[in-house]
């Protein structure tokens, strides 16, 4: 072994990818319905995503933030425009863009004269990224085990809960930070009334707030952000994943209040903004108007959760009635049953879901699937079910060999191959 083990990696070795699948050492085809954690919004190799790699690396890979460079000014310009915000940060993950967001929020507070306002109030059941200062803001005590002592300065607060939120935000708190969707804890959707008490909370005690788009922004609920669905509009909101297509980098954009707590040598990245991502994802945003993204999105989340429900329907001893927005979806596995075998047996059929908190399975495919593909994902999904096995503890495994997937399954995953020019 030559990497650490962080991972708790699938038995499967992919080699290739191609629109809404991927394909394995073995030459398999798999239905991608994951998208590398909602992250390849476009699929798999895209042919315009490859060219603008190409023909940027062909003509600057870096020159660091001591210049400016055009592939960042231009992106910097797009997601200014597209989001009605003033100023971007631009880093290499979203753990990086929350931590950027954090030192904001506290740098703005300072920048004020009002240096008692440090704490960063988060939600229960958020994840917020694994640094130190986001995994503060993490609920998830499994997460911090054995890296204590974590920063102090954070508080949270139950989700959707507008009275305690009320009672939570206090002259101490600098910013609250939120998952419009929250993802990893089993894909769960703040309700309108509770955002909206958030805006008018942070207005009304002078703190700032800040949405977490990493996985459910850039089109992913069906408008490029996720905060045009909720009709509320944050100080900061914090994109990585999709942006790039699969390229490292992510980006905290401010508004014009919050925007002015940076200044020269208040924070910074080698890599963030670097020419190639940057690039990568102007195609990106190119792409996604000229496919007109958004529209399809709601077509195929229509179908997806209709698909879904009448398969929770029809075996509700599996899985719950399916939640979330756009085509970032959570099921709720039903015990005895797990996520984690659920994931497995599908993926033996030739479906690569995910699994979150709270025992889910979670669907985030590229947007760009189709709708014979969304068919596809369901079939196989229920197909996954008829393997369900007892595992002499009395808790159920779906495990299927190989050889136990039907023919037909295998055909299909041969066909309907993507179309990705729209």
């Amino acid at each position: 072994m030559t990497l650490l083990d962080t991972y708790k990696r699938a038995p499967l070795t992919i080699v290739a990818g191609e629109g809404c699948e991927l394909i394995d050492d073995r030459g398999r085809r798999y239905l991608d319905c994951i998208g590398g954690i909602a992250v390849c919004a476009l699929g798999h190799a895209h042919p315009a995503i490859a060219q603008a790699i190409a023909a940027q690396a062909q003509t600057l890979v870096h020159a660091s933030n001591l210049y400016h460079h055009e592939p960042s000014e231009r992106l910097s310009r797009e997601l200014v425009a597209r989001s009605a915000m003033s100023a971007v940060f631009f880093c290499n993950s979203g753990t990086e863009a929350n931590e950027a967001a954090i030192k904001l929020a506290r740098k703005w507070a300072y920048r004020r004269g009002q240096r008692e306002r440090s704490t960063i109030l988060a939600c229960s059941g958020s994840f917020h990224g694994r640094t130190f200062g986001s995994l503060a803001a993490t609920d998830n005590p499994a997460y911090w085990e054995g890296f204590a002592p974590l920063p102090g300065g954070f508080a949270f607060t139950p989700f959707n809960d507008a009275d305690a939120l009320e009672d939570a935000i206090g002259a101490r708190v600098a910013a609250f930070i939120v998952e419009p969707v929250q993802g990893e804890s089993g894909v769960n959707c703040a309700t309108p009334e509770f955002l909206q008490s958030a805006r008018l909370l942070c207005d009304d005690r002078g703190a700032l707030l800040i949405f977490d788009e990493v996985q459910c922004g850039m089109g992913r609920t069906g408008s490029l952000f996720a905060f045009e669905q909720f009709g509320v509009r944050p100080d900061v909101v914090t994109l990585a994943k999709a942006l790039a297509n699969g390229l490292p980098i992510g980006a905290m954009l401010a508004n014009e209040r919050a925007a002015g707590g940076f200044g020269p040598g208040d924070h910074g990245s080698t890599f963030g903004g670097s020419p190639v991502p940057c690039a990568a994802a102007l195609a990106h945003l190119r792409i996604r108007d000229e496919l007109d993204l958004d529209a399809r999105v709601r077509e195929r989340s229509a179908q997806l959760f209709e698909g879904l429900a009448d398969l929770a329907r029809s075996r509700p001893e599996i899985l719950g009635e399916p939640r979330g927005m756009g085509l970032l979806i959570g099921l709720a596995v039903q015990a005895p049953y797990d996520s984690g075998a659920i994931v497995a047996a599908a993926r033996e059929c030739g479906l690569l879901i995910g699994s979150a908190g709270g025992n889910s399975v979670r669907f985030a495919p590229p947007l760009i699937i189709s709708e014979e593909e969304v068919s596809r994902a369901v079939s196989l999904l229920g197909m996954s079910f008829d393997c369900a096995q007892d595992d002499g503890s009395g808790r159920q495994t779906l495990a299927p060999a190989r050889s136990a997937v039907p023919s037909e399954a295998r055909s299909a995953e041969s066909k309907g191959r993507n179309d990705r020019s729209g």
